[in-house]
């Protein structure tokens, strides 16, 4: 499976009252679709997947294939905490016909390194999908070190991590180490080209709801060798990257989709709404790129 360059960790869209909105999942799954997105992912972090029930993820993998209707692949993020609720919850998802699998490290009980491989491990045996690794210990508080990335790259259906540490050493490391079959995806887009620039392979994108077609360009240049080009684009992309992460993720997000009047919604307890500082912010950077008219 083939989940190409751009994966758009999803934000989920909610109602007034705070439910699931699936007709403003449909009208964004369009959007993004249009927009250079080469895979969803569901119910991912930005998908705000800690409030998200298990019924409440099941009714979003199955209204995301429903509305993606083939055109992408569909990646269900199923990793908690709990090995035997990851499994449960990744072979609901594979019976729902999803398209892999997007397994966070495990949060809060900081397992052993050798306790990581095991969870990961007993996960992949029990489905038979494609498995993203999602290694984020800022959030998580347990890093996926080298070696043990490197040995869980050679679990048949793990074939790829999304890479979010920031730590630029353990990232190059990985990148010479790693399979050639082994998709090294960065996890943060403002890391997108010097990633690639190593050897790794896409973005899992937080940004592509609002410039996917500027994220594909930059990826497009650097693909065709005109590196000066996709360091321009990368340099002018830079302050929405930062300016979509200026608190917590999504509520910047949810912001910056509201100004474009695109579906949102709120973002759910214990998050709060992005304060006026950062949705003045997103406006400027959403004007300056040609997004919003200037008022």
């Amino acid at each position: 499976m083939d989940f190409g360059r751009i994966v758009t960790a999803m934000a989920t869209p909610f109602t007034a009252d705070g439910a699931l909105d699936v007709a403003g999942l449909e009208r964004l799954i369009n959007h993004l679709l249009e927009t250079g997105t080469t895979c969803l992912l569901a119910a991912g972090t930005t998908g705000e997947s800690p409030t998200l029930t298990h019924t409440e993820k099941l009714r979003l993998f199955e209204s995301t294939l429903r509305f993606a209707d083939g055109r992408v692949p569909v990646m269900a993020g199923t990793g908690t905490n709990d090995t035997r609720a990851s499994i449960e919850l990744s072979r609901e998802a594979a019976r729902l016909g999803v398209h892999g699998l997007l397994l966070v490290t495990p949060y809060y009980n900081k397992p052993s390194q050798e306790g990581l491989y095991h969870h990961f491990a007993a996960i992949a045996e029990a489905v038979d999908l494609p498995i993203m690794l999602y290694n984020v210990p800022g959030r998580t508080a347990v890093n996926i070190d080298v070696d043990t990335a490197l040995r869980l790259a050679e679990v048949p259906n793990i074939v790829a991590l999304k890479e979010a540490s920031g730590n630029f050493a353990q990232i190059l490391e990985i990148a010479a180490r790693k399979p050639d079959d082994f998709l090294l995806y960065s996890g943060d887009d403002k890391f997108t080209l010097p990633m690639m620039a190593v050897g790794g392979y896409g973005v899992v994108s937080v940004a592509s709801h609002v410039v996917g077609l500027e994220i594909q360009e930059m990826i497009h240049s650097f693909l065709a060798g005109d590196h000066r080009a996709a360091a321009t684009w990368s340099g002018r992309l830079l302050p929405i990257f930062e300016a979509l992460f200026r608190t917590t993720s999504p509520s910047p997000l949810k912001a910056a989709l509201e100004l474009l009047g695109l579906p949102s919604g709120g973002v759910r307890l214990p998050l709060v709404a992005a304060g006026d500082a950062v949705v003045e912010e997103l406006r400027r950077e959403l004007t300056r790129l040609g997004k919003l008219s200037d008022r």
